[in-house]
Order: structure tokens, then C-alpha cells, then sequence
């Protein structure tokens, strides 16, 4: 009898750790209606450390492949993801810059101080000429940040003409004297950035004052009509997405934006952030935490725009995000560099799969940032050039741009640490135009394999290809020397069984499957 008991209860105890590590998940193949805008994927580049010069815009000396100044293996390394659009001049730069000072011949441009960044001289050699060829090299949408902080309502609406019109005037004569006789038509016009900090220290009344009377000025010119995104929250403050939603308008925006950083140590009051590379597991855990409030932001943001925009015609704009940490030591802190590890990738599918369930709201969005700032996608050291972790999975998640979003439910087993607990695993799917279905699915757990049973409801396939990024340890990064520590490799954990998908997650792992 006893043995019995014994035998029954080894039976249940392991069912019930079974169920413990099995995540329920259902995807909605049924008359997928949103689309997942490619602009989610998007990237930001700031004259900030050695994102632009030393890493897009490099010496004349530097025995590298360019075009003029621009290095083109940083270019070819962003085509393969499909970058679709880059913000550029700024972030808190955006709000000094005065686009006059970078046009023209480069020996006769300004200088000024980058008081933001390092306090480093800013000699205006790349400018609004060559950050326009750079997004011509990358087949991407430009993306550009206005000045509202220390700018006129004047100097914006003539960069807008001189990018736009094809009309004859002073500003267009001086756009062909420098060498451009048709106009870009560069859409995307940011009208300020962070205007309740670095951008003016403004109240959300003013700046919706402020954004109105910029806008104005920012005229549509011959096809091109600009769509224009006004500079909106920091994290949690609600009450600036109410106030702009309310006395601005969906009707006079494209977009309003919000900002969000992943920090380590959960808080930016703290001594520091937390090492790029130097972690245990409480601290892993506690920055996945802090990546997941990303999805109670964009609920709360979009439930305010919803009151206002219930035809969600404006977008939310998450055009910076990512994960900061301190920098890495005998760096200028004021440069911002930091390395990418396995932790990165995570917090980038996680975020990633978060915007794409979010796309009827979330059409926009630009990671912070492209080239050897946070959390970059390309590392440069000279000559060499670095791929991160995190390149990777934008590498893995193209396939999600432009498709038809597929609904989700799932039902995951915690990660836990101590008395904390969050959701090990996450997903987004979608269907490309060829019929082709791709999952995406991210297991945070640091310890865990996830079996994942999956009824795909209207989804019919025959194939399954899967791909994986993952390592041993949550803190594994590419080096100079070990460039392809963390990279994609083939994965061989997902099988169909009837109508359902059984899935196999390892710990620490993104993953994409397509069924075909």
C-alpha cells in the first residue's frame, strides 16, 4: 500500500513539475487584420560619442571600404536587417543643433561644443547632406529630430523647405548650390525632442502650445506631405499623453513618442546602472523586470490615446528604448559605450514581440542606438567591426516587418527570483505575404527549458524551420577577438504533432520558427 502511495505521489510530483515548465500558448491564424509596420524596426543615431563620427563617418585615413566618409561595411552589415528608417540628429543633440551649420563646404562649417555628449568639439562635417546619402546607402526612411529647445519656428519651417520643395526660393537655390538639385522629400519630422527635459524643461500645456505653432510652419510641399510626430512622454507620465492627446490632437499629429530605458538596477536614482557585462543572476533578473514594464507603458499610453483616437490614426512612437548601463571602464562617460551581451538580445526579442502585439498603436519605433552607443546593433574598433547579440535578433525578427500581425494567448510558466516573479516566456506572430508563418518566442528563465504546446488555430503547415540565438550564460558577448560567441544558429526543438506545434525552449533563447 505504501508503496503505492509512493508511486502515485512520484507520478503527480512530476506531472506538476512537467506543468510547471510547459507554457499553453494559442495563435489566432483567422483573418489577420493589422499589419506590423516595418517602422518598428527602426534605429536612432545620435551625435553622441562614436555613433556618428568613428563609426558611421569615419577618417579619410581609415583603410576601410567608404563612400566619401561614410564606412559602407556598416551600411552593408544594416541592409541585411532592412533598417527601415534612422533618426538622426538627436535626442538631447536634436534640441542644439542648428542645421545651418552642416551644410555648405566642410572646411568653412562651424564649430560648436557638444555640451550634451562629452563636451567634445562638434566640427559639423556630417550634416544634413551626408546623413541623407548615408539613409540613400540603407535604402531607409530618414527620420529627423527638429530643434523646438533652442530653435525658431523659422529655422525649422526653412530646413523643412530646403530638404522638400522643388518650388524656386532662396532656400532651394542654396540646396542645389550645395550640390542636391532635387528634393529628398523626407517625410518622418520629429517637431522636438524630450521637451519635458533635455529638450526645453517644458510643462506638457506648453509644449502643446509650442508643438501647434511649429507645425504650422512645417509645410507640405510638392509630394511631400510630412508626417509629424510630436515629442511626448518620459516613461510613466500619463498626464503628458492626456494633455497632448487632448490639446493637440490626433488630427494634428502623425505620432506622439515615448521614451523608456531598461536599467539594470531598475531606477535612475541609484549609484549606477549596472555593468554591461558583470552580472549575477538577481541582477539579470531584475533587468528583465524592468524590460517588461515596457508592456504595461504601452497599454496605459495607448488606453489614453484610445479615449481621444478611438481610430488609432495617431501612432505611438517609441523612438528610443533599450537597455543602458554604466559604461565600460576607462571609456569618456559621456560617450555612452557600452558592450552587449545574451542579456541584450533577450531584453530586444522581448521588446520587440511586446511592439508587435501592440502594432495597431505601435507603428514606429528606433532603438537606441545604431553604432558603439547603448545598446548598439555594430561595434567599431578601427578597422574591425563588431556584430552584438542584439544585431542579431533584428536579424532573426525582419520577417515579422510588414506582415499581418496573428493574435496570441499564452499561458507561461514564472521566472522567479526570491518573492519576485515574471512570465519566462513571450511571443508575437505573424504571416507574411507568401503565406509563411513566423513565431517568434523568447525564454527569459535562466535556468529552465519551456516545453511549449501550441494550437494554431486556422494555420495549416507542413514545414518547420527554426533558428536560435542563445549561449551559456546570460553575460556571453562578442568580442574583437571572438566576434561569434552569440550569433544565430539553426534550431531543432519544434516538431508538429496532429495540429499542434510542440516547442522545446531553451533557457536563455530567442527564437523564430516558420511554418510553411
Amino acid at each position: 500500500m505504501k508503496k503505492c502511495i509512493v508511486i502515485l505521489f512520484a507520478v503527480f510530483f512530476t506531472s506538476c513539475l512537467l506543468a510547471q515548465n510547459t507554457a499553453q500558448l494559442v495563435v489566432n491564424g483567422y483573418n489577420p487584420q493589422t499589419t506590423i509596420s516595418r517602422h518598428i524596426y527602426g534605429h536612432f543615431s545620435e551625435h553622441l560619442g562614436r555613433c556618428i563620427y568613428d563609426g558611421f563617418w569615419v577618417s579619410d585615413t581609415l583603410n576601410v571600404k567608404k563612400q566619401g566618409r561614410i564606412r559602407l561595411d556598416v551600411v552593408d552589415a544594416l541592409k541585411k536587417i532592412q533598417v527601415p528608417n534612422l533618426r538622426w540628429p538627436g535626442g538631447c543633440f536634436a534640441d542644439e543643433y542648428h542645421w545651418r551649420d552642416g551644410i555648405g563646404p566642410r572646411n568653412q562649417r562651424p564649430y560648436m561644443v557638444n555640451t550634451n555628449w562629452g563636451g567634445v568639439s562638434e566640427d559639423n562635417s556630417f550634416g544634413t547632406h551626408e546623413f541623407l546619402e548615408l539613409c540613400s546607402l540603407l535604402n531607409c526612411e530618414p527620420y529627423i529630430a527638429g530643434n523646438v529647445g533652442s530653435g525658431t519656428v523659422e529655422e525649422m519651417a526653412k530646413w523643412v523647405e530646403y530638404l522638400n520643395s522643388d518650388a524656386k526660393s532662396t532656400m532651394t537655390d542654396l540646396r542645389k548650390q550645395n550640390g542636391r538639385n532635387e528634393p529628398w522629400r523626407v517625410k518622418f519630422w520629429g517637431v522636438g525632442n524630450e521637451s519635458w527635459g533635455c529638450g526645453g524643461n517644458m510643462t506638457a500645456d506648453f509644449y502643446a502650445d509650442q508643438y501647434k505653432r511649429y507645425a504650422v510652419y512645417c509645410r507640405n510641399y510638392n509630394n511631400a506631405p510630412l508626417l509629424k510626430i510630436a515629442s511626448g512622454a518620459n516613461t510613466a507620465d500619463y498626464n503628458w499623453t492626456e494633455t497632448l492627446m487632448k490639446n493637440v490632437g490626433a488630427g494634428r499629429m502623425w505620432g506622439l513618442t515615448l521614451h523608456y530605458y531598461t536599467l539594470p538596477s531598475g531606477s535612475w536614482v541609484t549609484q549606477g546602472k549596472g555593468s554591461a557585462t558583470s552580472f549575477d543572476e538577481k541582477e539579470y533578473f531584475t533587468t528583465m523586470k524592468s524590460c517588461l514594464y515596457m508592456e504595461e507603458l504601452v497599454t496605459r499610453h495607448s488606453t489614453i490615446m484610445d479615449k481621444y483616437d478611438p481610430a488609432k490614426k495617431c501612432a505611438l512612437v517609441v523612438d528610443e528604448w533599450g537597455v543602458w548601463t554604466d559604461v565600460e571602464p576607462g571609456t569618456n562617460p559621456g560617450f555612452l559605450f557600452q558592450q552587449n551581451s545574451l542579456r541584450d538580445a533577450l531584453i530586444a526579442g522581448t521588446t520587440l514581440n511586446i511592439f508587435n502585439n501592440h502594432s495597431d498603436r505601435v507603428r514606429m519605433a528606433n532603438l537606441a542606438q545604431t553604432v558603439n552607443v547603448l545598446q548598439s546593433i555594430v561595434l567599431t574598433q578601427g578597422t574591425k567591426m563588431l556584430l552584438t547579440p542584439t544585431y542579431y535578433v533584428f536579424d532573426l525578427y525582419k520577417v515579422h516587418q510588414d506582415a499581418k500581425l496573428l493574435p496570441v494567448n499564452i499561458s507561461s510558466p514564472d521566472y522567479v527570483s526570491g518573492n519576485a516573479k515574471i512570465p519566462a516566456v513571450n511571443v508575437s506572430a505573424s504571416q507574411d505575404s507568401t503565406g509563411a508563418v513566423h513565431i517568434s518566442l523568447v525564454n527569459i528563465d535562466a535556468a529552465k527549458k519551456i516545453n511549449i504546446k501550441a494550437a494554431l488555430g486556422g494555420i495549416n503547415f507542413k514545414n518547420i524551420k527554426g533558428q536560435i540565438i542563445t549561449s551559456g550564460k546570460f553575460t556571453d558577448i562578442n568580442t574583437f577577438d571572438k566576434p561569434y560567441n552569440v550569433i544565430i544558429n539553426a534550431f531543432n526543438g519544434a516538431k508538429k504533432e496532429g495540429n499542434d506545434l510542440l516547442v522545446e525552449l531553451p533557457p536563455l533563447s530567442v527564437v523564430m520558427l516558420e511554418l510553411k
